[in-house]
């Protein structure tokens, strides 16, 4: 390849989000990442590309909100460039209504998303009994709905953007010197190398833990479930995955356990529909969290002159569009988008 002008450390969803970016703007991209592409937190299952509540609007919902609208032609164009499905599909959530406060708080929520929402998504009340069959339980007889939530297919994303990113002629390698722009989207790696040299936590690994269920039902479109804190959701490929847990203290990063076990069986508590369902996979992995909980973007604490783009903590690959976006104009074009609230600065 000939000299780059962007070279991305991190093959997560958000180096190599940034990475098609880029390219579809005309630039040359190396991404390098010595364990491969997906191989960290972006390798998991679950892919539950849900909003934030719609109220108390600040600019991390309303980032989010303005990438989850976008995510449906990003993920087209990644698809029709390399030939590769994401698994992308917008097929909304269903929520339980525990009882008559939280009934009250879901229905004022329904005014007040009908005006953050801008009219390109609904969240509303529903009896249970309107869901059909994949309803989860629920004790006040209602359910939220809401049309803005996606699901994602880890996994299969990673694939669709590595099957896209060579397909336009760029290279993912293994090591690499820095060519041109360097950005740094490498996860728990480098917010641990911050963080060492910082006075207190810039940021921290968290571990989850998920699973994969074989289900025998035909659940390809159907909507994506939280309950009991639990996401339940239904990929196109048949599978229904279940997540996550959230580890602070852990041992090994990568085994699965009994607290994977218990959130197993509160999904299975919750939605009658997956009673003698079959687990076909287990995954741990570790979440890249910053101290403000927001993404971190911008210039790199530790690497004058290049950036960083991490802390895709639970929402990576919903927020993956819109970052790509801002960053790729920061990189190619010097216009600088990004929130106050996402910058490295917001985590010291």
């Amino acid at each position: 390849m000939a000299m780059a002008d962007v070279t991305i450390r991190g093959a997560g969803i958000f180096g190599l989000s940034i990475a098609w970016a880029c390219l579809s703007r005309g630039a040359k991209v190396r991404v390098v990442d010595p364990f491969g592409p997906g191989a960290g937190s972006s390798g998991g299952v679950v892919g539950a590309l849900a909003p934030h509540v719609p109220e108390n609007w600040n600019s991390k919902k309303a980032f989010q909100f303005d990438s989850l609208i976008m995510a449906e032609g990003f993920w087209q164009g990644v698809e029709a460039a390399g030939g590769v499905s994401s698994g992308y599909g917008r097929t909304g959530r269903l929520q339980p209504i525990a009882d008559d406060h939280a009934l009250e708080l879901a229905q004022g929520r329904a005014g007040t998303a009908a005006d953050l929402w801008q009219g390109h998504a609904t969240w509303q009340v529903i009896p249970a009994t309107e869901a059909g069959d994949w309803a989860p339980h629920s004790p006040s007889g209602f359910l939220i709905r809401d049309t803005l939530t996606a699901r994602m297919h880890p996994r299969r994303a990673c694939a669709a953007l590595v099957a896209a990113i060579t397909a336009k002629g760029a290279e993912i390698v293994t090591e690499a010197a820095d060519e041109g722009r360097t950005l740094w989207a490498t996860g728990i790696t480098d917010l641990e190398a911050i963080s060492a040299i910082r006075p207190r936590m810039f940021g921290a690994g968290v571990k989850g833990q998920g699973a994969s269920l074989k289900v025998d039902m035909d659940l390809t479109a159907a909507p994506q479930l939280f309950a009991d804190t639990v996401h339940i959701v239904p990929h196109a490929d048949g599978t229904v995955a279940i997540g996550s847990t959230s580890e602070r203290d852990y041992g090994d990063p990568k085994s699965t356990d009994e607290q994977l076990d218990a959130v197993i069986d509160r999904a299975i508590a919750a939605v009658p529909a997956l009673q003698g369902a079959e687990v076909i996979d287990r995954w741990a992995g570790v979440r890249p969290r910053s101290r403000s909980r927001a993404p971190v973007l911008g210039e790199h604490p530790i690497h004058q002159g290049q950036l960083i783009a991490n802390g895709g903590f639970k929402i990576g690959f919903g927020m993956a569009p819109k970052v790509a976006e801002v960053m790729a104009d920061l990189i190619l074009n010097d216009v600088d988008q990004i929130p106050d609230d996402f910058r490295p600065e917001a985590s010291f």
